[in-house]
């Protein structure tokens, strides 16, 4: 990306210098005005299928339950999860303010595009400016009124959608999620990249999947091979914050609807690392 020698200087006046700070600044969305948002953060990942929902949902919980007031901005559009997870099948309401937020039993605030939708099983067969567009709404016309934590769900890969959350909310860090085989090591390496060159703090990985529970001896057996998570953490110098097991209640309780009532405390140390900032 070319960027303005006197990008250093705070003096950029080349508009197309998205790299400097000045600029980038400037493309960041206002929040809804109803709203008071003190922390975002992006939950993401190179790929899709490693589980950020479940890694999104598993750290509102856990954060709800330490008394603070926690919100999930579902920014996979086209991929939408969250509000299964929560037994949530009710339409969103509209009024003068804006959207209105749903509430898990626990009280979490949700939106997800899949509560503005006539049947939760509708296609979203949308180009990628209109997904974009539909994430900077769930920003700006969302009454979430006052929040400690907003956490982004958000979709896989390093395309539009992905951009455009960097680009335009003020993210505080984001937490990637990657599974054990190796070429999700890559993967992860790719989301690192990218926060990096948006200046996106990482706090830090999460890996689910990570090994399974033998019901009869208790083994912990690894399906997918051993962990190269130790040296991707190493490598690019960002700790781990946990490891998910698959876990067949957690699941259970997904298809049910029931995620709040899970009992783990697998994604500690993510949370206390959140609670930092």
């Amino acid at each position: 990306m070319e960027q303005n020698r006197d990008c250093a200087d705070n003096e950029c006046t080349k508009e197309s210098c998205e790299g400097c700070e000045q600029n980038r600044k400037s493309m960041m969305e206002a929040l809804n005005q109803y709203s008071s948002v003190k922390h975002v953060i992006g939950v993401a990942s190179g790929k899709g299928g490693v589980g950020k929902s479940f890694v999104t949902a598993m750290l509102a919980v856990l954060l709800n339950r330490k008394g603070y007031k926690v919100g999930i901005l579902d920014a996979d559009i086209t991929g939408p999860s969250i509000p299964k997870m929560f037994g949530i099948s009710k339409r969103a309401e509209i009024n003068e303010l804006g959207f209105i937020p749903e509430r898990t039993a626990g009280g979490i605030k949700l939106m997800s595009i899949n509560l503005l939708l006539e049947q939760e099983d509708m296609p979203v067969i949308w180009r990628g400016p209109i997904l974009a567009g539909t994430v900077k709404q769930f920003w700006t016309d969302v009454v979430w009124e006052d929040l400690d934590y907003l956490l982004i769900d958000m979709p896989p890969g390093t395309g539009d959608v992905p951009l455009t959350v960097f680009q335009s909310i003020p993210l505080d860090g984001i937490v990637i999620v990657s599974s054990p085989q190796d070429l999700v090591s890559m993967i992860v390496r790719k989301a690192y990249n990218m926060a990096k060159q948006m200046d996106i703090p990482v706090l830090g990985l999460v890996e689910n999947m990570s090994s399974v529970k033998c019901p009869d001896c208790g083994k912990e057996i690894n399906l997918f091979g051993e962990s190269k998570l130790p040296a991707i953490s190493r490598e690019i110098g960002v700790d781990i914050l946990g490891r998910l097991p698959i876990d067949p209640k957690l699941a259970e309780l997904v298809d049910k609807g029931e995620f709040e009532r899970f009992s783990s405390e697998y994604l500690a140390d993510a949370v206390e690392k959140i609670e930092k900032l």
